[in-house]
């Protein structure tokens, strides 16, 4: 139980309620992006809050109006970094970064993974995530700044053949052409999926110029088990 008198328990309850109160009122003031989808920004005004908010509460040596006081500035600041993002598109980019397309004509831009920090197995298990099964079907795929992958498939039906993915690499690796050998369909990379067309199958992509290997491209991955 500690050695605290049985009055503090009342202060720690009285601490707690006020500074729960106050927390809210700043957060409501934050608006409701805020609370719903958190920025960089944004995630480091959660922990700086928690850090102000918890000493307070229970440590009788610790004033409410100073913690009170760090609550207020923390909001603050992110209120004005809210403004200047609002204001000038540099600065927007400077704090938050910019949206990648990690996706293109179901081909992956590997330079925008690295960008980006990402794997192609980040990527792959995203879009399966999303009911993607091959490379093909994906027009456009954009990481955003709030971390979000934005997806443009073609309309069902009309995307063309792709890198497969599924089942998960992992489980089932896709099968390799030997190189220098006669393939008379489609290929895709498995680097970053980029199609070759049929004939003698070559050693390196000619797109990101890897040497993975390539692999049939399909149309319905699961479909042709």
């Amino acid at each position: 139980m500690g050695d605290a008198p049985p009055l503090f328990y009342l202060e720690i309850a009285f601490r707690t309620l006020v500074v729960f109160i106050w927390l809210i009122v700043l957060l409501r003031a934050t608006g409701r992006r805020s609370l719903a989808q958190l920025s960089a920004i944004e995630f480091a005004i959660v922990i700086a809050l928690g850090s102000a908010v918890g000493d307070p509460m229970f440590y009788p040596e610790v004033p409410l109006l100073h913690a009170m006081l760090v609550m207020a500035l923390v909001v603050g600041l992110q209120h004005g970094m809210a403004l200047l993002i609002r204001r000038s598109e540099r600065m927007e980019t400077l704090i938050e970064g910019r949206p990648s397309e990690l996706v293109h004509g179901g081909r992956l831009r590997l330079s925008e993974l690295e960008h980006a920090k990402l794997s192609r197995e980040d990527v792959c298990e995203t879009l399966r995530n999303q009911s993607v099964r091959q490379l093909g079907e994906v027009q456009r795929a954009y990481f955003e700044q709030n971390g979000q992958l934005s997806l443009f498939t073609y309309p069902s039906g009309k995307a063309p053949p792709g890198l497969p993915i599924v089942p998960p690499w992992d489980l089932e690796p896709p099968s390799i052409v030997p190189p220098g050998t006669i393939h008379n369909a489609p290929l895709a990379c498995l680097s970053c999926g980029a199609l070759a067309a049929g004939g003698v199958v070559p050693g390196r992509c000619s797109d990101c110029d890897q040497s993975l290997g390539f692999t049939p491209a399909v149309s319905d991955p699961l479909g042709q088990k």
